[in-house]
């Protein structure tokens, strides 16, 4: 039984990868096309092209971490080498060379490149870390919940702080008298997040430990082939794919939602007794809410999982989050209607909070009934596929999202517009298509991702019998 330091420690990790992640995802294609300067065309060709090449680099990652051997483990040792990296990498993404636009292109090209590589030289390595702390399938959800409380912690801290650490150095900037305030703010804000996010990894290498040891006895090729045929982790791909285009396209969305349906200026008012007060209501705020509420979901996977099983979790939770993201569409803008956002974004983001341990959980289950039926150790490619289906959700995602923009007329800020927090009349067509991001796309997806899940095979008796089986080999091996 592994303990509370541990799993704590083990949260700490994901909690670094969300906090850049979630940026990424909800600002990024923000910053590209108005900080930056990049078209929206461009700025979405780059995200697709780049994420693609970061999935596919993460099976090769996969690979390397389960034929890694040291004393400290296959997987632990990649958190310490490569955390520097991975902050490093996040702040020249954020910098805004004063180059001609196709220098800055290629700029843009090369640092999401090294980015995304990075990521993955840290990230697959700590996923599969999940398949050799425990045996316990019901500690593989424990461990999992804690990563998720943590990352959506993480989030909570980061998509909290993040405008107003952008404002902070945009205003420190004005009062020294410098120009370009706007591309160096986002610069040394994300200098802010990067060192955090060092930190924490470098505590969850100090705090965790690797207890089974598994070796992989066949060859690339025969975990290749393998994994081809492994019809849970075909099922199981498709369905995290789904659910992670689900969150991206409405993170992505927001940004642009709230500066043109919202606006700059919109507040909540609320009233105690004789106390009247109201809170600006801003993409930040209905972000970081989502993340509160996420953890909240995450607390409640656990006990859901076990009543209900994984599979019927899943369907069910996608279910709901298919009728939430329909009735979002019909919320009036008023007063009234952005006490609603809120409370949706609530709901959905409860929702979305208990997918993400579930899935990680489930990929723990595709892992162990690979390494019965194919007698392969193959945890880092197995788990490495569930950041290859975040990453093509989040590429998919978040080039629709600039694309469909860009087709309907969607006309993105300069930087002084930005700062001035200037309102543009943007075409009708722009307009509903941000309604659309919001809601009937988002639910759609949902709806794909039931059907594919109805179809996965490893239901709660069949794990368990995987895992008494496993229990015997293992035992037999030792």
């Amino acid at each position: 039984m592994a303990s509370l330091r541990e799993k704590i420690g083990y949260g700490f990790g994901d909690m670094s990868s969300s906090m850049f992640w979630k940026v990424f995802s909800y600002y990024l294609p923000f910053f590209y096309s108005n900080v930056f300067g990049l078209s929206l065309v461009d700025a979405g060709v780059l995200v697709l092209v780049t994420r693609i090449w970061d999935a596919v680099s993460d099976p090769v990652m996969g690979i390397i971490a389960d034929r890694t051997h040291t004393r400290w483990g296959k997987y632990r040792p990649y958190l310490l080498f490569v955390a520097p990296l991975f902050s490093i990498a996040g702040i020249l993404l954020f910098t805004t060379p004063d180059w001609t636009y196709s220098a800055k292109l290629v700029y843009a090209y090369i640092t999401y490149i090294f980015m995304m590589t990075v990521y993955t030289g840290i990230n697959v390595p700590y996923g599969a870390m999940l398949g050799v702390m425990t045996d316990d399938p019901q500690e593989k959800t424990v461990f999992s919940s804690f990563r998720m409380f943590f990352a959506y912690g993480g989030s909570f801290i980061a998509l909290a702080a993040w405008e107003p650490l952008v404002n902070f150095f945009k205003n420190h900037h004005a009062l020294m008298g410098g120009a370009g305030g706007g591309p160096s703010a986002w610069q040394h804000a994300m200098m802010v997040i990067a060192a955090v996010c060092l930190v924490l990894f470098l505590l969850t290498f100090a705090l965790t430990r690797e207890r089974l040891k598994t070796v992989s006895t066949v060859s690339v090729g025969k975990d290749f082939k393998a994994l081809l045929s492994n019809k849970p982790w075909w099922l199981l791909i498709g369905a995290a794919l789904c659910f992670n285009l689900f969150c991206t396209v409405r993170g992505a969305t927001v940004a642009y939602f709230f500066a043109d349906i919202i606006g700059f200026d919109a507040v909540l008012h609320f009233s105690f007794f004789t106390f009247h007060s109201s809170l600006l209501f801003y993409a930040g705020l209905f972000l970081s809410v989502g993340e509160i509420a996420n953890m909240v979901g995450v607390a409640c996977t656990v006990p859901l999982a076990r009543r209900l099983g994984k599979k019927s979790l899943f369907i069910g939770v996608n279910a709901a989050l298919f009728f939430l993201s329909i009735a979002f569409f019909f919320i009036p803008v008023s007063t009234t209607g952005f006490w609603m956002m809120l409370l949706f974004q609530v709901l959905i983001s409860m929702l979305t909070g208990i997918m993400s341990p579930l899935i990680w959980s489930m990929y723990a289950d595709v892992s162990d009934y690979a390494e019965l039926r194919y007698h392969t150790a193959s945890t880092g490619l197995i788990f490495s596929s569930s950041s290859m289906a975040q990453k093509f959700g989040g590429a998919i995602g978040g080039a629709a999202v600039l694309w469909l923009l860009s087709a309907c007329g969607y006309t993105p800020r300069t930087d002084e517009q930005l700062a001035a927090q200037s309102l543009i009349t943007q075409p009708e067509a722009a307009m509903q298509c941000l309604r659309y991001l919001m809601s009937f796309i988002p639910a759609a997806v949902s709806l794909l991702a039931i059907l594919v899940c109805y179809f996965y095979p490893l239901t709660t008796s069949r794990v368990r019998d995987i895992n008494e089986q496993l229990k015997i080999e293992r035992n037999d091996n030792a």
